[in-house]
């Protein structure tokens, strides 16, 4: 089982990355962007992904990778449950999301 605590030093340790709170959950962003909350009772984390992400990780196994079930899981916000998932695919999750966030505001820098 992967910790919250654990969660929070992956997500921390990637560059530029600042936790706040949202809506009462801990949130990560870079570049001012959402791209991971801790959803702390029910020991699960929501990671931004592309919807073409969200599939691939969803592949492994969708009890434990899957769909936020409303209108934000059609847009790529995925739960991973902490008590189920390998580290290894949380860090890869975390770092692709964030990857997008980073590379979203600098593609839009390098527009103007």
């Amino acid at each position: 089982m992967i910790t919250t605590e654990t969660v929070r030093q992956i997500a921390l340790a990637l560059p530029g990355t600042e936790e706040y709170d949202h809506f009462g959950k801990p949130a990560f962003k870079a570049n001012n962007r959402i791209f991971a909350t801790i959803w702390v009772p029910e020991q699960r984390v929501m990671v931004k992904l592309s919807p073409i992400d969200q599939s691939v990780f969803s592949a492994f196994n969708p009890a434990v990778i899957y769909p936020v079930p409303n209108k934000w899981g059609l847009q790529g916000c995925t739960f991973f449950e902490l008590k189920e998932v390998r580290r290894d695919m949380l860090e890869d999750a975390l770092n692709t999301a964030w990857q997008a966030v980073t590379t979203k505001k600098s593609a839009k820098k390098n527009h103007k």
